[in-house]
């Protein structure tokens, strides 16, 4: 782990991360077989921090967005100076982790470097300085979809909107898979959306590899070591633990729950006592999209409106203090009605949550096959006004107003504050 010393240890203030130069890239061997799908092009615009130094003292920290990684990581929107450009830097403090902290720091840094896709958020520019690991990803202006629902589309979103993120979600998923890897974190607070438009898949942490001596497994049987917030989206295979295992079908029924998240705003089985929810889950029981009109929450029984969090994967809901509260904002939801007219929802999209939320993994479509759904390719190339219109009322997250710039780090060790104050405290650990 000689890569994530800091320079307390080391005496190097500085040690950007040449991950590339120690583990070989596997992604060609997929991206070859449909050079039209998968291209090794990183993110377009303001999505690209490649380019970015690998210098502290380069970038001036401007508001807190949330902590994580066990409270041990702080993330925050910070621009960096030279360019002007807006990012999101997650620090931890190397010093608090323990040995099995800093060994899931270095899986998670080396495998989500090894993944080059547009739609998956990754880690490209990571160094340490001082006692502080940095991971700099683009700042996700409009947040993650859940964000999204919870402060503009509580009573879920538009088709289209929906089918427009799904999209964006599947070829995550197909690449993933072509990888030979299984995501087990797909929900809505790991959807992203960035200024530009682009959907990113995050939560990388949870990924597993089904490889074994070059051979893909058709089943693995890792318990992942996850929050129970993150129940309601598993499978009835990964949550059931028995001798057939589980594969990369059960990122498609997560993306099924993820659906019915979208449409509804409210999370299937997000109340239940995780007993039941597995015993609902193993009988076959799923959610459906029901064409009624919201009812208060408070009659809602088990179902109530997701307030899951989001957890260490960086840039998740990182725009949430983009949500701000602007007078237009705060007048045209409230002059929303408490009970609109039932939502009929088209027949492909109950389609597409039903095949999904198949109970026989083998039933369910793969990544691909969903890509050529009816509901799916609805979805057209946007332009930006196009865009904005889907995510009306949403605003993106701006710089605040610039206050003085913040020192460059000394040689201490503690953990760097933003100049800018914290208006969220959004959690990053679930």
């Amino acid at each position: 782990m000689s890569f994530l010393d800091c320079s307390c240890i080391s005496h190097a203030q500085v040690q950007p991360m040449d991950i590339e130069e120690r583990y070989e890239d596997p992604s060609h061997q997929f991206l070859s077989c449909d050079g039209s799908e998968y291209t090794l092009q990183g993110p377009a615009g303001g999505d690209d921090v490649t380019g970015l130094s690998a210098e502290p003292a380069h970038y001036q920290l401007l508001s807190e967005l949330g902590r994580g990684f066990n409270n041990l990581s702080q993330v925050t929107m910070a621009r960096h100076i030279p360019t002007g450009q807006l990012v999101a830097v997650k620090q931890t403090n190397l010093d608090e982790c323990t040995e099995e902290e800093l060994l899931q720091l270095m899986n998670e840094v080396l495998l989500t470097r090894l993944f080059r896709h547009p739609n998956l958020l990754t880690s490209r520019l990571v160094f340490s300085s001082c006692c502080q690991l940095w991971v700099l990803t683009p700042l996700m202006a409009y947040g993650s979809a859940d964000a999204l629902l919870r402060t503009y589309f509580p009573d879920g979103m538009s088709e289209s909107l929906i089918a427009y993120l799904l999209h964006g979600v599947l070829k995550a998923l197909e690449y993933l898979h072509r990888m030979g890897y299984v995501h087990r974190g797909v929900k809505a607070s790991h959807i992203l959306l960035s200024g530009e438009g682009r959907v990113y898949l995050s939560g990388l942490h949870s990924v597993y590899s089904m490889m074994r001596d070059g051979k893909k497994l058709r089943a693995v049987f890792d318990m992942p070591h996850h929050s129970p917030a993150l129940l309601p989206w598993l499978s009835p295979e990964l949550l059931r633990q028995d001798l057939h295992g589980y594969g990369v079908k059960s990122d498609i029924y997560s993306l099924g729950i993820v659906a019915c998240e979208l449409v509804s705003g409210r999370v299937p089985f997000q109340d239940m006592p995780p007993t039941q929810m597995l015993l609902q889950k193993l009988r076959g029981s799923h959610c459906c999209l029901l064409d009624v009109a919201p009812y208060p929450l408070g009659e809602l029984g088990g179902l109530k409106v997701s307030r899951s969090g989001v957890d260490s994967g960086i840039g998740e809901s990182v725009a949430a203090g983009s949500l701000m509260h602007s007078a237009a904002v705060a007048t045209a939801l409230a002059d929303r009605p408490q009970s609109p007219g039932p939502k009929n929802h088209s027949a492909t999209l109950h389609n597409l949550v039903q095949l999904c939320l198949q109970q026989q993994p083998e039933r369910r479509p793969s990544a691909s096959e969903l890509l050529s759904h009816a509901f799916v390719k609805q979805v057209k190339k946007h332009t930006r006004d196009s865009f904005l219109s889907l995510v009306y009322p949403a605003v993106p997250l701006s710089s605040p107003e610039d206050p003085p710039v913040s020192s460059p780090p000394g040689p201490s060790c503690h953990v760097l504050s933003p100049v800018g104050g914290s208006d969220a405290a959004w959690d990053f650990s679930e």
